[in-house]
């Protein structure tokens, strides 16, 4: 399928998501079925509704932001808790969602500081703004656009930070290209992303709903080093966070249409395969 048509999918599911949370769901983007439309659910908690997004911020950290930014979180980590971001930097979340982690990462580089959202959904972005009201946090700027094309000069940012979104991309190259060329020199790339340990099945790769879903896109361990030593940068570390074993690849896959046929053999496949992982790397300092 065609990186445009893509594009165009994981922008409507995520804009589904987003009139969701308005109403009061809590979808999900990253596995039992990746439905991302409106569902019953209790009102936003903690804990998210799958394997991959669920448990990722601490009870003090989602009570410093409206409930309807923590709904709308479809990450795999929680990169602000690992960044290390500090007073006064300027940090950039690529694919930005309902606003939660520019949120939280605006409370940690303090007002002298500033948090960058950039998002292509409409709907999520309008959503983010509403967060941003709730939350009272001025230090804050959310952006429309691809993060293939960031709307930002050169060397603008300290540190850029991304949650379960690269991932997405059918254009990882010219992403990490993108975020090394606005982060100043010395800037840090620090980003939860799902990543592959081994190869998947072509089957299981290719299924559309897995794209929207967190899991085709991925990219293996080594790809992502390649990507990033390519894109200029080093110091690269990937760090697992969570590794997903059978049952959890179970709750991912129940209604997805990659289990269609053979469900234990795309268990299987699934099985151990998959991680939640911190990705680290830095732009070397000025010549």
């Amino acid at each position: 399928m065609a990186s445009d048509n893509i594009r165009e999918i994981v922008k409507e599911r995520y804009g589904e998501a987003a009139k969701a949370v308005v109403k009061g769901a809590k979808p999900s983007c990253c596995g039992a079925g990746a439905s991302c439309g409106p569902s019953p659910a209790a009102p936003a908690t903690v804990a998210g509704t799958d394997p991959i997004t669920r448990d990722l911020y601490s009870a003090g950290e989602a009570a410093l932001v409206p409930a309807d930014a923590l709904a709308a979180s479809f990450g795999c980590g929680n990169p602000t808790a690992l960044a290390e971001l500090r007073p006064g930097e300027a940090v950039l979340d690529l694919g930005s969602g309902g606003g939660i982690d520019v949120l939280l990462s605006a409370r940690r580089v303090g007002p002298t500081g500033k948090a960058y959202g950039l998002d292509m959904t409409p709907e999520m972005l309008d959503l983010a703004r509403a967060n941003q009201a709730k939350a009272g946090v001025a230090n804050v700027q959310f952006l429309q656009g691809t993060i293939e094309a960031i709307p930002l000069p050169d060397a603008s940012v300290d540190v850029i930070i991304s949650n379960c979104v690269i991932n997405l991309s059918t254009d990882k190259d010219r992403v990490l290209a993108e975020a090394f060329r606005v982060l100043k020199p010395g800037g840090r790339l620090a980003v939860s992303d799902v990543v592959l340990r081994r190869v998947l099945p072509a089957a299981v790769r290719k299924d559309m709903e897995l794209w929207t879903g967190c899991i085709a896109g991925a990219l293996l361990e080594d790809e992502y080093r390649q990507k990033l030593a390519a894109a200029g940068f080093t110091a690269i570390g990937i760090e697992p966070t969570r590794v997903y074993a059978r049952e959890d690849a179970r709750e991912m896959a129940a209604s997805s249409a990659c289990c269609a046929g053979d469900v234990e053999a795309a268990l299987s496949a699934l099985d151990g395969a998959v991680m939640s992982a911190f990705v680290r790397a830095h732009k070397p300092d000025a010549a």
